[in-house]
């Protein structure tokens, strides 16, 4: 691409040489009429056979169509030099947009380059240097200082630090040890680690991110299909007024002075139209921009999924919110043991061994407080009530552990928690309640920030639905400054009314678990919690928040509002400016040069107003 672009260069500089030779030497007659084909010819070659190409193969009117009639007609009518200025506008107009949109391209290329080409795998004796898609699930890499980790993985062995601003757009380093979960992508920062695989490659963060990068451009937003249906209205029309411009005071001549006075007057001006009537700015441009957006939201680990949804983000009037997970980290802790009958790490013990099935965080805080080997060989039975709990057999006593709802179905009578207010954990054994277990989870130092600039943004409503208790999801609706909430709901539940907000505004869902899949596909505009979340909920989302800030929903919005400003600045400066110079070529006060000129500038202009969205996350 950058030999091209020099040859490009080398041939406007002979083109301009060439012509600026007709000049100084006074060429008349055919001496200056070939060398300004050459010139023009060295110029415009590309654009004449595109032209060509374009005309019999799609039979549609493009801006290389207009400016090859345009030139053509300036050479029939002996304005050499205005066909050579033009040809020599475009070619530096056509330059600039290409220079512009690669840089913009290298930038979030570079920004999102996840690719990984070797991996040091353990295998027997021997480290063998593999492409990471040959990595089974179960084998260990070694991912020594400065090099990526290669696989989604869990540190087995060794400590470090990793660069996570590939991923998240954090700057902070992330101190990882044996235990914890790795992405791939990262970049190790400084000791060797061991990280057995817990995915295979093409199911790895790198590589889901890649795709989602590399198939974006390809949904398209409203205002880009507009555009592009735009332009092929706009172009026929606008060789109809300049058929017409060249038509009308010919014949109207012709009536009142029965001659051809001003032929070549009239051609020049329909020419001039032509020229002027090339839509480059708008179409460049406006993709430009969402191109800029969506580099500029991976830059604040933000992934867009396509431009569609950039734009379907500035309409959203409810913001909906998974609680566990989304407002609060999913972080939970033991903070108390209420109406426990035997010994109460007895109780945690029985609990521990059941809760050893599930994922769900809370169980992995029981486990936490228990704090010793689970038995496997004890347990059996253990069945998942889905928005109840689990049941299940441990040291052979039938066990029931979960929320009210799981109790009430059994029949067993429960006992309320009046010290605090927070998850309960009901168990029941053998069909008699020994008690509850008290779990607190941690409300997201940016979740208030985060509501509080949504409400500044005029967003008509935020609501928190959660399948936690009333008193529980009472109490964190009131701390984070949130609308209105739904508690004690089923996954269908939540759906539900997801189903019946839709109706009447437009909605997007932010969560984070696999009971979030269903809604966040419902809603207008997806949004998934990409660090802690699950895999369906990530792949059914529009938009992935790679480390969890929920602060960055309000950011994306303020992104997206920002990227359709810049596309509306873009299409009025555009049309507006046309409009102008069209009025004036039609009435002959314009040159074709002048013409040509003011559109290469009106593109110049758009583009760079779309690159600045490249930094706009910055500003957020």
């Amino acid at each position: 691409m950058e030999n091209e672009r020099k040859i490009v260069i080398v041939r406007i500089v002979l083109s301009a040489l060439l012509f600026a030779l007709t000049k100084i030497l006074k060429l008349e007659g055919n001496a200056e009429l070939i060398v300004c084909l050459v010139a023009y010819l060295i110029a415009g070659y590309d654009v004449l056979m595109s032209a060509i190409k374009t005309l019999f193969t799609n039979f549609s009117l493009d801006e290389t169509i207009l400016m090859s009639i345009a030139t053509i007609g300036a050479f029939i009518i002996g304005e050499n030099s205005e066909a050579i200025f033009v040809m020599i506008f475009y070619q530096l107009g056509e330059l600039f947009q290409d220079y512009s949109y690669d840089k913009s391209k290298d930038r979030i290329t570079k920004l999102v380059d996840l690719k990984i080409d070797m991996a040091n795998v353990i295998r027997g004796d021997k480290i063998e240097s593999l492409d990471p898609k040959l990595i089974d699930v179960g084998e260990v890499v070694i991912v020594g200082p400065h090099e990526k980790v290669p696989i989604d993985g869990e540190i087995i062995e060794g400590s470090t630090t990793l660069n996570t601003s590939m991923l998240t757009g954090e700057s902070i380093p992330r101190y990882v040890t044996v235990g914890d979960n790795v992405a791939s992508g990262l970049i190790n920062n400084d000791k060797l680690i061991k990280v057995k695989a817990t995915k295979r490659y093409e199911d790895s963060t790198a590589s889901k991110i890649m795709n989602l990068i590399e198939n974006a451009a390809d949904k398209k937003s409203q205002s880009e299909n507009f555009i592009r249906s735009f332009a092929k209205v706009y172009t026929p029309i606008v060789c109809l007024i300049a058929l017409l411009t060249f038509i009308i005071p010919t014949l109207y001549e012709f009536i009142n002075s029965h001659a051809f006075l001003h032929l070549s007057d009239y051609g020049y001006r329909a020419l001039t139209v032509l020229v002027i009537s090339c839509p480059c700015a708008i179409l460049i441009s406006v993709p430009l921009a969402f191109f800029a957006s969506l580099g500029s939201a991976s830059q604040m680990g933000v992934l867009v999924k396509g431009s569609n949804f950039i734009e379907a983000l500035t309409k959203i009037k409810t913001f909906a919110f998974d609680k566990t997970g989304t407002m609060t980290k999913g972080v939970f802790e033991v903070v108390g043991i209420h109406h426990c009958k035997m010994d109460e790490m007895e109780l945690v013990k029985y609990v521990a061994h059941i809760e050893y099935f599930s994922n769900h965080p809370i169980a992995k805080s029981i486990l936490k407080y228990y704090g010793k080997e689970i038995d496997v060989n004890s347990v059996k039975d253990v069945t998942e009530i889905a928005g109840r709990g689990l049941s299940g057999i441990a040291y052979g006593k039938h066990m029931l552990v979960g929320n009210d709802k799981l109790m009430n179905d059994n029949g067993i009578e429960m006992l309320p928690c009046n010290k605090d207010i927070g998850t309960l954990v009901h168990v029941a054994i053998d069909n008699v309640y020994e008690g509850h277990i008290l779990i607190n989870d941690i409300i997201k130092e940016n979740a208030i920030e985060a509501i509080k600039e949504l409400k500044e943004l005029m967003i008509e409503k935020n609501i928190m639905l959660t399948g936690d208790r009333e008193d529980v999801a009472k109490d964190v609706a009131a701390k984070i400054g949130i609308d209105e909430y739904r508690a004690g709901l089923l996954p269908q539940d939540k759906l539900s009314i997801v189903e019946e907000l839709i109706k009447n505004t437009k909605l997007a869902f932010i969560g984070d678990g696999i009971n979030d899949a269903p809604c966040i596909t419902r809603a207008d505009v997806g949004i998934a919690m990409g660090n802690m979340g699950s895999d369906s909920a990530i792949d059914l989302a529009d938009m992935v928040i790679m480390d969890d800030d929920i602060l960055k929903v309000p950011k994306a919005l303020k992104l997206s509002k920002k990227t359709l400003t810049i596309v509306y600045e873009n299409i009025i400066m555009s049309i507006g400016v046309k409009v102008l110079v069209l009025i004036l070529s039609i009435f002959g006060i314009t040159h074709m040069w002048l013409a040509v000129f003011s559109d290469v500038g009106v593109m110049v202009l758009a583009v760079l107003n779309s690159v600045r969205l490249l930094n706009a996350h910055k500003n957020l």
